[in-house]
């Protein structure tokens, strides 16, 4: 008969064995994600330190469950269609985001612009929506991608209700590098979050790409905090006339969305 302590020892074994299981789908899941591509089984294993026979029992049932397909003769996989399944169940299930499906289609029908609903994930923005504009040639943001709060219009709403400390604290002091190496500095940063509180919007130019534009309001809270915000990216010549007219746009839909307000 097995003592105590040998049976303890195997259920946390068991325990922990499931346990990394878990972490390696999610790590596959993250993975595919940050590729935003089919990815060999084999570079996926490699990349996330999974022993290639373990990445292959994985998949084989992910794919089972559709949550994974293969794509090719290559050993490739991506999503399932199970994932946009329950992708769509997320966002029909929180009200907030089901409004603003209808409100970012609306005003990129409306303006003509790209328009997206973005929030905080972490220390870093993300774009839930991305509604592209009629123009040929479309400025947008991948859906799900994390970036640097310092690097968008949005984050210095989405940070509004911190205080100057506890926003320098929260955002990693690498965060305001830009891609081209320019550096933001964090007192002008500062500035730009109390500018944009006391507006009700704020407009960014020529940080990420040096030829759009970011205009964005606050989604709030019924206590003012800064929940999501609503915004349109459009190319920096656009005129000044109608850029405020765009912010006027931003404003109402975003007071729309506001819960309780």
């Amino acid at each position: 008969m097995k003592s105590n302590g040998v049976a303890e020892k195997q259920v946390e074994e068991k325990s922990t064995g499931r346990a990394r299981g878990i972490d390696r789908v999610i790590a596959l899941m993250e993975h595919l994600h940050s590729r935003r591509a089919p990815t060999r089984i084999a570079d996926i294993a490699r990349d996330t330190g999974t022993p290639r026979s373990t990445m292959y029992e994985l998949v084989n049932t992910l794919v089972e469950a559709r949550w994974l397909e293969l794509r090719d003769g290559e050993g490739t996989v991506y999503f399932g269609p199970a994932m946009h399944y329950y992708g769509s169940d997320y966002l029909d299930s929180v009200d907030l985001i089901r409004k603003a499906r209808v409100e970012v289609a609306h005003i990129a029908e409306t303006v003509g612009e790209t328009a997206q609903f973005c929030t905080l994930e972490g220390d870093k923005y993300l774009v839930v929506l991305n509604e592209p504009g009629r123009r040929m040639f479309r400025i947008s943001s991948e859906i799900g991608i994390k970036v640097p709060i310092p690097w968008t219009a949005s984050g210095r709403l989405l940070v509004d209700h911190l205080a100057a400390d506890e926003i320098l604290r929260f955002i990693p002091s690498a965060d305001f590098v830009l891609p081209d190496g320019r550096r933001i500095a964090e007192d002008e940063f500062l500035e730009d979050i109390r500018r944009a509180r006391t507006q009700g919007y704020v407009r960014t130019t020529a940080l990420v790409d040096r030829f759009t534009t970011c205009l964005a309001a606050p989604v709030r809270d019924p206590a003012g905090r800064c929940i999501a915000t609503i915004c349109f990216v459009v190319p920096a010549d656009t005129t000044e006339e109608a850029q405020q007219a765009m912010i006027d746009t931003l404003k109402a839909s975003a007071e729309r969305l506001s819960p309780g307000r």
